[in-house]
């Protein structure tokens, strides 16, 4: 297998410990990666599961071993927190050997480009004002996560691929697509603010990279449902990138098309659910 090498790899979203997360899917795909710098954009613990059923099996600690493994070679680590692991946020800023933890970063391209990466929780309404809706829409979730499951094994039988309701009524039904407008657009001037000619963000399981009122906006996506993570080359071009090689950013938030072993689910909807 051939590995590599990049400038920056940028994860979010991982939610290890929900019985959803794709964490062997990431252990592979990290596998196939050497980057100078690899940032982990927010809630790759899922510390709302861990006050509940949390779920720690061997592959989320493969990707631990993973990443530990990548620092030890070298590999600097900006871990930037989330909602779902908020529980972090008490020790940030902090710096322990080559691993930087805080609420954001800025990280400066091959060109020079000052990209903010902040996780995104932080311009959502419901997690500041409303956080117990969130919590309930968190359970309400993970039991239709139960149900998609059951749901694409039938799928699969009668040969169609996973499919996803949540992601599917995000990019049609209007208040999620004013959601994630409304998210963009909070990003974007909070962006320019910061002095930062783009940004690398989570939180809303979208993964993108658009312009947006003059500047750089990128999603990483998520490793629930899409599997998608961003990379900076050695050129210093950034590309949405998932276990079979680029993305085409353009489709905006489609699902997986069910290559990998377990069906794509989603953690997130375009609201309420972190």
């Amino acid at each position: 297998m051939s590995i590599m090498r990049v400038r920056a790899l940028f994860i979010s979203d991982v939610h290890l410990g929900c019985p959803f997360s794709q964490s062997q899917e990431l252990h592979d795909f990290l596998g196939r990666y050497e980057p100078d710098r690899l940032y982990l954009v927010g809630d790759i613990i899922d510390g709302w599961k861990l006050k509940r059923t949390f779920v720690w099996d061997d592959t989320a600690s493969f990707v631990v071993r993973r990443v530990l493994g990548m620092l030890k070679h070298g590999t600097r680590v900006f871990y930037v927190t989330g909602n779902h692991d908020e529980f972090l946020r008490q020790f940030a800023p902090h710096t322990f050997g080559h691993m930087e933890l805080a609420d954001q970063f800025v990280h400066v391209t091959v060109d020079g480009r000052r990209l903010l990466v902040i996780h995104g929780d932080c311009f959502d309404h419901l997690t500041k004002h409303a956080a117990w809706v969130y919590h309930l829409g968190d359970r309400a979730y993970t039991a239709a996560l139960h149900l998609n499951r059951w749901m694409n094994v039938a799928r699969r039988r009668l040969g169609y691929p996973a499919w996803s309701l949540s992601s599917a009524l995000k990019t049609r039904v209007k208040s999620a697509v004013n959601f994630i407008n409304d998210f963009e657009s909070f990003v974007v001037r909070y962006t320019r603010q910061q002095g930062c000619a783009g940004v690398v963000c989570g939180h809303i399981h979208v993964p993108a990279i658009r312009r947006l009122d003059g500047i750089d906006y990128h999603n990483c996506g998520d490793w629930v449902e899409h599997c998608t993570a961003l990379v900076e080359h050695l050129d210093g071009r950034i590309a949405l990138v998932g276990p079979a090689g680029e993305v085409d950013p353009a489709v905006r938030g489609q699902p997986d098309d069910g290559r990998h072993s377990r069906p794509r689910m989603e953690m997130s909807s375009s609201g309420p659910f972190g």
